[in-house]
This record gives structure tokens, sequence and C-alpha cells, in this order.
């Protein structure tokens, strides 16, 4: 399941992420955005994860969760166009 997640705090690292889903199920992958230009985030991010069950708790679970700071939005990503 792919999940985007938005409000990300510009201190939190990918791992940071990683470790905050993985307590609901496994993590296959994080990516969090980042400027082209400058390599700072941009604030959100997809987190991939093995189980669609577990995906699904850790959104009921973490959306508008304080994180370091900052409110995480959480959400099943939407798949792109094109």
């Amino acid at each position: 399941m792919n999940i985007y997640v938005a409000n990300i705090s510009f201190r939190a690292r990918e791992q940071d992420l990683k470790e905050l889903f993985e307590q609901y199920g496994e993590v296959t992958s994080v990516k969090v955005v980042t400027d082209r230009e400058t390599g700072r985030s941009r604030g959100f991010g997809f987190i991939e994860m093995a189980n669609d069950s577990e995906g699904k708790q850790a959104i009921a679970q973490l959306n508008g969760v304080d994180f370091h700071q900052r409110n995480l939005v959480v959400n099943e990503a939407r798949p792109s166009k094109g």
C-alpha cells in the first residue's frame, strides 16, 4: 500500500518516518520529497507498506498525530495521472 504523508517537519528524516510507521507493520520504502535546487524537504512524502490492512491501520492511527511538532496528514496515495 502506498501512503501519502503531508505536513512533515523539515527536521524529520526518512529514518524517523520509517520508525514511526514500522509500529504498524513492514515498511518497504520511505521517500521524503525534496526541492531539486536546494535539497530541502518539501514537507511531504510517501511510505510504502507491504500489507494493505497494516497500511490502513497506520493511516487511521497516524493521521493528525503530532510528529516533530507538526500534525501529520496521512492518506492513501492516489495513483498519479499520466
